[in-house]
């Protein structure tokens, strides 16, 4: 039963989860898709870089903004106008001819895809309250999540079924229809537009500064694993003093401006600790989920459609255990986030001792089991750990705190894309089959299994920074999050 007290409430919410499944799978189905692009169209590996990593580039520069513009002046015109243009990009990216053409159109189609998410995580908390908000943004959550683990099953049986040239084409064109449904939807059942925040006038000069920012920190990392430490040092001490910049000017209250950052957000410790536990979970899963695929294919020579079989346990896991967190949770309240980034660490050391010791024969069963363990892991960390964010957002920066949270996961998503593939690239020279490759995957999980520790620690001090009042603890249960504390702003 989905939550809202009336029928209309309901609707917005499947626009919502709509659009969410929309955006997100298109980004999952297409790591599946790399080899075959690369044989098809001769993409580089700074191209290949770009075409995946430029996605959440795009995508976590336009969420701040796209959040700040909904809660100013309504969110359905932009939440209708971001679908169009996402959908126009992506057939623009599946019938381009060359690597250039790709990577412009999935720059705009992530950008697309960042004003949308802002918009819907701004929609759900202004139509949900209490414990129905909870529920709304858990199964957001829930819904990227299980869309981002059934993309590269699908991706694998487009490639296999249709061939590597048409393959990787219809992987761009997969979410299409959903979004050309969402459109649909959302025109009849969104509500009207209005504004959230009290003022209409943007920070223009701060929100082109955290996007500077954004850029500057977020662009050296998307580049090839040998082309030198230049770039990351060129971005350090651009994105230093943009980034010293922008704090200043975003957290300024001028006369007759609004804030591009409410100050309660930058306030609340459980807020800002939260949000570096979804960045720490967020990289490390996409990051695994890549190197997994390199691995299959390029370390093993599997199949595209044998890789989307061994992945395709961690899409059932995080399906089933997304549905039963919230009893989890009922249980023992926001410790239920512990809970799956400790079994989250557990598979990923599990995936790189099965690694090293199996043999090649069984190597893709054993793999198949610890992604059967992280999907559960993730089901049982992503909804409720943003859920806990979202509730120190206050209802006049619903959107930008929706923003902030997701532009910061993807700042994680494009560093750790990068980093991480470039400590199993180093590590795997060798042919086919043989031992580096096995090694290279080992290491890397060793590297995810480290940043969800960091994540487990930015938990427990959440938990410690985060009051409770025991007249609100049984509803916050309910809802699967801890109250939010009264803040002074």
């Amino acid at each position: 039963m989905l939550p809202g007290a009336d029928r209309a409430a309901r609707r917005v919410l499947l626009v919502c989860l709509a659009a969410g499944a929309t955006t997100l799978l298109d980004q999952a189905v297409l790591n599946i898709a790399v080899p075959s692009m690369r044989q098809s169209i001769g993409v580089t590996g700074s191209d290949v870089q770009w075409i995946v990593a430029g996605y959440s580039l795009a995508f976590g520069v336009a969420l701040v903004p796209g959040g700040s513009l909904g809660d100013l002046h309504g969110r359905k015109r932009l939440f209708i106008a971001g679908v169009a243009v996402f959908l126009l990009a992506g057939v623009t990216a599946a019938t381009g001819g060359g690597p250039g053409t790709l990577i412009g159109a999935r720059l705009v189609q992530g950008a697309a895809a960042g004003i949308v998410n802002s918009q819907v995580i701004g929609t759900i908390q202004d139509v949900f309250h209490g414990v129905d908000r909870g529920r709304a943004l858990g199964l957001y959550a829930v819904t990227g999540g299980v869309a981002t683990a059934l993309g590269p099953p699908l991706g694998g049986a487009l490639v296999a079924g249709l061939g590597p040239e048409a393959g990787w084409r219809c992987c761009l064109l997969l979410s299409g229809p959903c979004a050309v449904l969402t459109l649909a939807l959302a025109a009849r059942w969104l509500p009207p537009p209005r504004r959230t925040a009290r003022d209409s006038r943007l920070d223009v000069v701060g929100l082109g500064l955290l996007c500077g920012c954004t850029l500057t920190l977020m662009v050296p990392f998307i580049r090839t694993p040998g082309s030198g430490g230049e770039a990351l040092l060129w971005g350090s001490a651009v994105c230093a003093p943009a980034a010293v910049l922008a704090v200043h000017q975003c957290l300024r209250v001028r006369r007759g401006r609004q804030p591009l950052v409410h100050p309660a957000l930058t306030s609340s410790k459980p807020y800002m600790l939260g949000t570096a536990v979804a960045m720490a979970q967020f990289g490390s899963s996409l990051a695994a989920f890549l190197v997994l695929t390199v691995f299959l294919q390029d370390g093993l020579g599997l199949s595209a459609l044998l890789t989307a079989a061994v992945t395709l346990p961690g899409a059932v896991g995080m399906g089933l255990s997304s549905a039963l967190a919230w009893r989890l949770v009922r249980r023992i309240g926001p410790r239920t986030v512990t809970v799956g980034l400790t079994l989250g660490i557990g598979a990923a050391l599990a995936g790189a001792a099965v690694a090293l010791c199996v043999p090649t024969a069984v190597l893709p069963v054993a793999l198949a089991a610890t992604q059967l363990m992280s999907g559960v892991a993730g089901g049982l960390t992503v909804s409720p750990n943003q859920t806990q964010v979202l509730q120190h957002a206050p209802a006049e920066a619903a959107g930008v705190g929706g923003g902030i949270l997701q532009m910061a996961q993807r700042i994680a998503a494009a560093v750790c894309l990068s980093a991480v593939p470039a400590v199993y690239l180093h590590a795997a020279s060798g042919p086919p089959g043989g031992g580096h490759p096995r090694a290279g995957y080992a290491l890397a999980s060793c590297v995810c299994a480290g940043l969800l520790a960091v994540a487990l620690l930015l938990s427990l001090l959440r938990r410690a920074a985060t009051p409770t009042r025991p007249s609100a603890l049984a509803s916050a249960n309910q809802a699967g999050v801890v109250p939010r504390p009264r803040e002074t702003t």
